[in-house]
């Protein structure tokens, strides 16, 4: 009967384990943390990093701040920043979110008062996010559009008014009247009355290009403005279906099944990257445009202005996605003695030498389309979408078999896209799983698609006609200086306030023990440089700041307000969730104040076997934080 019973006992426990398996099936058998689970692979984790880190930017915006910013002379200011700012932030935050195991919202255990950061961050990520998966609609609307024998913006169609057209339009000329009388007429007076224009006597103006036209009037059917929204563009809104419908189809299984898309969507773009330049630099003009990239003199004397390290700065800022609680969040699925440090360093150096690298090849084809066209590559240079959707189109347009590099040039942007898009649904999820996490465990898939259904709807307003402005005023608010708030008090938190030195030990704890050599370099940015220089660009782009606008329409007062409204609404929660902890804390109001400035005492390594003697007196990390959990000290203990 014993015997019975136990057999009995252990059938069910084998039910219980294939139920818990079948729940929680992010999670592997070999997986360390059995709660959130693990990356499968290191690999897994680079290449995923390496497509969050490597976007869209890195190919439209880098290679021209390079030409624009004095040529190969903008790489010194570029490696300056990258060692300066871009690099400590990144080793930082990948640091924290391996050593707590914990998502952006929930890693700020560390420092109660500043938990509001980590809202901050999550929601500009969701704003970001909205837009950033119309980009990718853009592209895949592109893409479809190459499946021709022939690009259909090679020529001015049915659908381009009088003002499509390659070279300049005349648009007055001097006319003879009676044979003595010479006037200046409109060039459509004078055709229509059958006059000739006098040699030499022709006024042009630059035509719009038919890959201008075919943006415009086609692909978006663009408005006059945000005050006209037009109807939603269905062929649009279907790309947005079928782009949520990737990202939800690739992230159902959490990082298991993304970390194993990203091993296609984070090596292909490379792969198309080599083959344009290959390409690109066997056409002529390519060294004409290449020369224009670099500088064949590179102009030295632009590093004396501010803009160019302003520049340098920004960009990577915002090219290793520091500051949007990605790197926290992806970093959190590490085991806890993996080599953040390296990862780091490698991830930096990738994103780096691929923006250098894919200026290359955008550079080497827009100099064989001013050869073709007789321009300067001044000419035909753009940034942004300008570049994406206009300029190089134009260029891939030219080209025989344009069709093929068409398509091969927009899966490209659609897989660099991708990469980032899956890393910030991540962070949404990785929040979620944080605060819920039996409910993530049990409704995994339905909370993923169900996040991806809700920011699909959100962003129909961006396949409108006047979607285009909409994109661009949430990139204009939510992707800019907001960020650099969150940046500033992050660093100021955990290396001012929860202690740099402190930080350090922890790092140590999963990494080994390092001399003090090592760490002099990283005490002087995290101290003192990296907070100065992101001080210096918020304040920069606040004295800089101008209402936004869009091929040069400006944009309403009331768009205006609602931009700062959308980016106030995501700051607003750092100085809510600060005096909800202090309301929270007991004593008087300095007790409270310090308190809240110290770790939750179930701050620390998630796992037990990781605690050592420091973090010995932890509280289960799994039991959430509140006011009567006491804060532990510095030694590592509760008070």
């Amino acid at each position: 009967m014993d015997k019975l019973k136990c057999l009995s006992f252990f059938k069910c426990r084998g039910k219980e384990k294939v139920t818990a398996s079948s729940e929680n099936f992010h999670v592997g058998e070999n997986d360390e943390n059995q709660d959130r689970g693990n990356w499968s692979k290191k690999s897994d984790y680079l290449l995923s990093m390496v497509g969050y880190a490597v976007g869209l930017g890195n190919v439209w915006r880098f290679p021209y701040l390079t030409y624009n910013n004095g040529g190969g002379a903008f790489l010194i200011p570029y490696a300056i920043m990258l060692a300066l700012a871009g690099l400590p932030l990144f080793f930082l935050e990948c640091s924290l979110g391996q050593f707590a195991s914990l998502g952006p919202v929930s890693v700020w255990r560390i420092l109660p008062l500043f938990q509001g950061v980590g809202i901050t961050m999550v929601l500009i990520s969701i704003f970001v996010t909205i837009y950033y998966n119309v980009i990718i609609a853009y592209s895949l609307y592109y893409m479809f559009a190459s499946f021709q024998s022939e690009l259909p913006w090679k020529h001015c169609s049915d659908w381009a008014d009088e003002n499509c057209s390659r070279t300049p339009i005349v648009t007055h000329c001097n006319v003879s009247i009676n044979m003595t009388e010479i006037i200046q007429m409109n060039k459509s007076w004078v055709d229509a009355n059958n006059f000739t224009c006098l040699n030499g006597s022709e006024i042009s103006q630059p035509g719009q290009l038919p890959s201008e036209q075919y943006w415009n009037k086609v692909a978006l059917q663009r408005s006059n403005g945000m005050d006209d929204t037009g109807v939603i563009v269905w062929y649009l809104a279907l790309c947005l279906l079928l782009a949520w419908l990737i990202v939800g189809a690739a992230l159902f299984k959490g990082i298991k099944s993304s970390g194993k898309v990203v091993y296609f969507t984070a090596i292909f773009p490379y792969v198309v990257l080599l083959i344009l330049l290959i390409r690109g630099a066997t056409l002529d003009g390519a060294s004409k445009g290449i020369s224009y990239y670099i500088g064949a003199q590179s102009n030295f004397t632009k590093l004396r202005e501010a803009q160019v390290w302003k520049d340098a700065a920004t960009q990577i800022f915002y090219s290793l996605s520091v500051a949007w609680g990605g790197l926290v969040a992806l970093s959190s699925y590490n085991k806890f003695n993996n080599n953040c440090f390296s990862d780091a360093i490698v991830v930096c150096l990738t994103n780096c030498l691929t923006s250098v690298f894919a200026g290359f090849a955008i550079f080497s084809i827009l100099g064989h389309m001013a050869h073709i066209s007789g321009k300067e590559v001044s000419q035909v240079v753009k940034s942004g979408f300008d570049l994406a959707f206009i300029a190089y189109p134009e260029a891939l347009a030219q080209l025989p078999g344009g069709p093929f590099w068409s398509i091969l040039f927009f899966f490209m942007l659609l897989t660099l896209g991708l990469d980032s898009q899956f890393a910030s649904i991540e962070t949404i999820t990785t929040t979620i799983q944080d605060l819920f996490p039996k409910v993530m465990k049990k409704m995994r898939v339905p909370i993923t698609l169900g996040c991806c259904l809700i920011l699909f709807l959100l962003g129909l307003v961006c396949v409108t006609q006047a979607g285009i402005y909409w994109v661009n005023l949430i990139d204009h608010f939510c992707a800019g200086w907001g960020i650099l708030i969150a940046a500033i008090l992050e660093i100021v938190g955990i290396i001012w306030i929860y202690g740099g030195n402190r930080f350090i030990e922890d790092i140590e704890m999963m990494i080994g023990a390092k001399r003090w050599i090592f760490w002099l370099w990283w005490r002087a940015c995290w101290f003192v440089i990296t907070p100065i220089l992101l001080i210096a660009i918020l304040v920069w782009s606040l004295v800089q700041f101008h209402r936004p606008e869009y091929a040069k329409i400006p944009y309403p007062d009331w768009a205006v307000a609602l931009g700062w409204c959308m980016i106030i609404f995501c700051i607003i929660w750092i100085p809510i969730m600060a005096i909800i902890k202090i309301i929270q804390a007991k004593g008087n109001i300095f007790q409270r104040f310090i308190s809240c400035c110290r770790p939750a005492s179930n701050w620390g390594p998630y796992l037990e076997r990781h605690r050592g003697e420091r973090y010995k007196d932890m509280v289960d990390p799994k039991k959430e934080t509140d006011h009567e959990i006491p804060t532990v000290s510095a030694s590592g203990k509760p008070e």
